[in-house]
């Protein structure tokens, strides 16, 4: 199977006058780095979660890498802009799922308890915002219970065994519990309740590219290159999903190449340059979600212009 390589990878480097410099990319085990498929080779490091990641780009070992929104910012506050983000890659794609035929709206799970992949994360906090847009409290009796207590990966199995009855997931999780079960369905899908009540055609993003600001000062040349490899790459994985699913299984991103390919189609993964001003006000408007809930969640405040890469 033929990958796309890049002039970054596999020992080939971008020269300028006498220096040569390789861009090192990493990536999180899971959806996020799907876009990346033809891209992974044995230069690129894996990792199980972004706090894994955080350290070695803050030291410097990795240049580029995929974090949360609400991730990147709070490091950007918190590391005296030691990181930039690059483009949105990923944008909403949050569904609830059950099983129970008798939800058909976030009004129907009053008085029920909901799983929630991801504390402290996206899918927390909007489905928090979405709650209280639709007047329903969070964490009351009469309202509805967040629980975390549940690995995200392990969400698809205990819907399907009974042990819980709804749950609020991103892609390709909900995939994951679709396939392996004809009674679970999507409810709600959270991206079009949220195009509710902040109107026809907004969204929010789900991940960020960030680069080191010492990188991305340096090595301007080299990352404009691999930001063109990368959008060749997201490219040919919305038109070849299914070989794409096989790269990330290869590479053990811990996603079968058949729940890739059917996910991606509803991954919303898209690329938009944080220098464009949507894309900052995407970012923002999401931002000021958490804001609203947990100001320590994106580290106290929104980030400054030069948070964004231009």
């Amino acid at each position: 199977m033929k990958k796309i390589f890049f002039s970054l990878f596999a020992g080939l480097v971008l020269c300028a006058g006498v220096c040569a410099q390789s861009l090192r990319l990493g990536v999180l085990n899971g959806p996020s780095c799907i876009p990346a498929a033809y891209l992974l080779d044995e230069s690129v490091e894996k990792f199980a979660d972004p706090q894994a990641l955080l350290p070695k780009m803050l030291k410097g070992e990795i240049d580029v890498g995929f974090l949360p929104a609400n991730v990147a910012a709070k490091v950007y506050n918190s590391s005296n802009g030691a990181i930039q983000c690059v483009a949105i890659t990923g944008n909403g794609n949050l569904s609830l799922i059950t099983t129970d035929t008798s939800v058909k709206s976030l009004a129907d799970l009053k008085g029920k308890t909901v799983a929630v992949a991801g504390q402290g994360a996206t899918p927390e906090y909007m489905f928090r915002y979405l709650l209280d847009k639709n007047g329903i409290a969070a964490d009351t009796e009469d309202g509805v219970t967040l629980d975390f207590s549940i690995p995200t990966a392990q969400i698809a199995a205990q819907l399907i065994s009974g042990k819980i009855s709804y749950a609020v997931v991103p892609e390709p999780f909900a995939t994951v519990a679709q396939t392996k079960s004809d009674k679970v369905f999507v409810a709600v899908d959270l991206q079009a309740e949220y195009e509710r009540f902040e109107g026809k055609g907004k969204i929010y993003p789900l991940t960020v590219m960030v680069v080191t600001k010492t990188f991305a000062k340096k090595n301007a040349k080299v990352l404009k290159a691999f930001l063109e490899d990368y959008q060749a790459s997201l490219a040919k994985t919305l038109e070849n999903p299914m070989e794409a699913g096989q790269l990330c299984e290869d590479f053990g991103l811990g996603l079968a190449a058949a729940i890739v390919a059917k996910s991606v189609p509803k991954a919303n993964y898209v690329y938009i340059p944080a220098s464009k001003a949507d894309a900052k006000k995407k970012i923002e408007e999401l931002l000021n979600v958490f804001l609203a809930y947990d100001e320590t969640s994106i580290g106290g405040k929104l980030p400054d212009k030069g948070f964004y890469y231009k």
